[in-house]
């Protein structure tokens, strides 16, 4: 009898060290998924300090979107293995798939390189350097045309047609064919990248990510100076602009995005609809920093301004939405 008892839990014992961990256990280790972001200043960080030493010419900032998405997800146990961050300050779309000059004979490689078949997830935020984003800031800045945008190689589409007039430029004739051309170039280029992608990770599920809204629904806000200035967020772009530059270039942008993620079966996410409350037109709410307002960052013993980029609140902000879609995509939270 007492050999009996002995062979049944020597069994037990051997069924428990054969088992594996409880169900609780293999459930607080979830496997990481192999993650690549692509992108431009807006993945990277512009004007956040400190700058990644190893990336200098891309002003990627140590701690940018990448990094908040990858914490938010953590807590939700949606684990990333962020095997690399390639995005760089001035990418366009085709610098997905040709290298990137940084000047003074340094280039980046194309972006595309850091995917791998193991790939599982790619998340991208590009789009605006292909539409022409910064050439349209110059077509409505006189000061960006000058030294104070030097750190933004664009030139404007038409330097003999005055800023102030910039919103008439782009309504019709030159303007506005050129206007069409960037954003049908945009759709092109967008097609691409999703073909690009599926061809180097056949396997991974792909995040684009749309752009956070720049000029409030409430234009008012933006004739506020800046918190401890006499800058405006908008500088001296003239206000007969700024609708053009939401509706006529940044929400058609989104919405181009949205569309060419729904027709490749991606997942978009939409900053657009939710950060209009938090622009750089919000004081000392704001979200972005105000265009030529100077940014932590010192490149070349000159203060990089904002140029309305995402500072360290909107970037956690952008952040956290970001991940709440991707967990939704993955079946956790609300959609």
């Amino acid at each position: 009898m007492r050999l009996t008892r002995t062979l049944c839990a020597a069994a037990a014992l051997l069924a428990v060290a054969t088992a594996g961990p409880p169900a609780h256990a293999a459930r607080a280790n979830p496997p990481k998924i192999p993650t690549v972001f692509l992108g431009d200043a807006f993945v990277a960080g512009w004007g956040i300090a400190p700058v990644d030493p190893g990336a200098l010419l891309c002003v990627r900032a140590k701690e940018n979107l990448p990094d908040v998405v990858e914490d938010q997800l953590a807590d939700q146990s949606i684990l990333l293995d962020i095997t690399a961050d390639v995005s760089c300050a001035g990418a366009a779309l085709h610098h997905v798939w040709q290298e990137q000059d940084l000047g003074g004979g340094e280039v980046a490689a194309p972006q595309k390189r850091a995917l791998t078949k193991r790939t599982e997830l790619v998340v991208a935020g590009l789009g605006a350097g292909t539409a022409g984003w910064g050439q349209i800031l110059k077509q409505c800045s006189q000061r960006l045309r000058g030294t104070e945008g030097s750190h933004l190689p664009d030139l404007p589409v038409d330097a003999g047609s005055p800023a102030g007039q910039c919103a008439a430029y782009f309504a019709r004739g030159v303007g506005a064919r050129w206007l069409e051309q960037r954003f049908e170039q945009t759709g092109k280029d967008l097609d691409k990248l999703f073909s690009e992608i599926a061809s180097e990770s056949p396997s991974a599920r792909t995040v684009l990510v749309g752009y956070p809204r720049l000029v409030p629904e409430d234009r008012g806000r933006c004739r506020t100076p800046l918190p401890d200035s006499a800058e405006r967020p908008l500088a001296d772009v003239p206000e007969s602009a700024w609708d053009f530059l939401d509706s006529k270039v940044q929400a058609r942008l989104n919405s181009l995005m949205a569309a060419k993620a729904e027709q490749h079966h991606a997942h978009f996410v939409d900053l657009y609809a939710t950060t209009g409350t938090a622009t750089a037109c919000d004081g000392t709410d704001r979200s972005a920093g105000g265009l030529l307002e100077p940014s932590a960052v010192t490149l070349l013993h000159q203060r990089l301004p904002w140029l309305l980029a995402a500072n360290e609140t909107g970037r956690d902000g952008n952040g956290d939405t970001v991940a709440q879609s991707i967990a939704a995509m993955y079946g956790r939270g609300p959609a």
